[in-house]
């Protein structure tokens, strides 16, 4: 009966003897292959049965060992099979270009069978180790990869869940929600080539800003519900109250992430944009009255995008304008409330906002739900 072993080891020589003679000293511990010629043993390691490890013999009619080692190499499939030449006569320049074409080592005839032997079993342990390496890198990379979607999904999770709590007490739609995230990505994506701010808006900052939009009204949770429901104008001191959301809200975050114990990074501008959505470039904004560039980029695009939405929107207490008037009036604020360059950009995108604006748009269901809802607040 013949004992199979694990490992296997394809031989390559032309000489039918020199085959005979490798097959008698590794068939003890290995499986063992023969091939004839350059090309049988391609096809036999292309077939998909890779063995570990290859004799190749370098002098070999038609095809030598120098091109079939460079077709192994060149092949991602079999790229990565050990090759050892088998040689009679082997000068400084033949071993160079062995190595240089990927052969791991080189074994003179006649062969010995305790160098054969030794130098097969160190290669096959080389590649053990190099394999286990890879396997281990590949399970750490899918493991960082499924770690990082996971805190991702916790990231989503959390601001949605917190902004869904606002929603149930404001008297603006849960799509107002998207239509903001969506213009607030297509107005950074916009201003990452401009010099002012091609330095903070890189690809994770957007995407941090596209998450953290849902929160710039979390503040309105603490608001009376005679003020934020009121359908009229607010008086003075209502205002006053009503101001108040932007603390409320940026307050709320820093809560949450003491709780927790650490700073959160992905809040970060989420708690720019609750503090500060409501400054304005002139000064003449609230809490802080910030102006210019002292107000925090993430805030001043929220302002846009925020306002257009307002502007465009049909609510229980006022009818929406139409998208060229929304256009218009933030116009007309450029360089008052709004920074000009940003103005300038949502010029630019100015159809990419209306197309948003249609594509989540609130339907007369979401105008009366919500209505229903308010009037319900109201009489509790």
């Amino acid at each position: 009966m013949i004992q199979r072993h694990e490992m296997t080891i394809l031989v390559v020589d032309d000489t039918p003897f020199n085959l005979t003679q490798m097959s008698a000293v590794l068939k003890k511990h290995y499986n063992v292959r023969e091939a004839f010629s350059g090309p049988e043993a391609l096809a036999m390691v292309r077939s998909g049965d890779l063995p570990d490890l290859i004799l190749l013999d370098i002098m070999m009619p038609g095809m030598d060992g120098y091109e079939v080692c460079r077709q192994l190499k060149a092949d991602p499939a079999t790229a990565n099979v050990p090759v050892i030449f088998l040689t009679a006569n082997v000068s400084s320049d033949d071993g160079e270009k062995g190595f240089e074409l990927g052969a791991v080592d080189y074994i003179t005839k006649p062969i010995r069978q305790r160098v054969v032997l030794a130098r097969i079993k160190t290669h096959l342990q080389l590649k053990a180790s190099a394999d286990f390496l890879e396997d281990k890198a590949a399970f750490l990379e899918n493991e960082v990869a499924r770690r990082s979607r996971e805190i991702e999904a916790i990231q989503d999770v959390t601001i949605l869940a917190m902004a869904s709590m606002a929603e149930t007490r404001d008297n603006e739609t849960g799509n107002h929600i998207r239509r903001t995230q969506f213009y607030v990505r297509a107005l950074a994506d916009k201003l990452k080539k401009h010099p002012r701010f091609s330095n903070f808006l890189t690809e994770r900052t957007i995407n941090m800003l596209f998450k953290s939009a849902p929160l710039h009204d979390i503040g309105k949770v603490g608001i009376p519900d005679h003020i934020l429901l009121k359908p009229g104008r607010f008086t003075p001191a209502e205002f006053e109250v009503m101001k108040a959301h932007t603390t409320l809200g940026r307050d709320a975050i820093i809560n949450a992430e003491r709780r927790l114990g650490i700073s959160v990074d992905f809040l970060n501008y989420a708690k720019e944009i609750a503090y500060s959505h409501q400054e304005k470039w002139d000064g003449s904004g609230y809490p802080e009255g910030l102006a210019g560039d002292a107000i925090p980029v993430s805030a001043r695009i929220m302002t846009v995008a925020d306002v257009y939405d307002a502007l465009i929107s049909r609510r229980p207490y006022k009818n929406p304008f139409p998208h060229d008037k929304a256009v218009q009036m933030i116009i007309d604020g450029r360089g008052s409330h709004f920074d000009p360059d940003m103005v300038d950009a949502f010029v630019e995108l100015q159809d990419e906002f209306y197309a948003i604006s249609q594509r989540y748009a609130d339907s007369d269901e979401d105008i009366e739900e919500k209505t229903r809802q308010i009037e319900r607040m109201r009489s509790t």
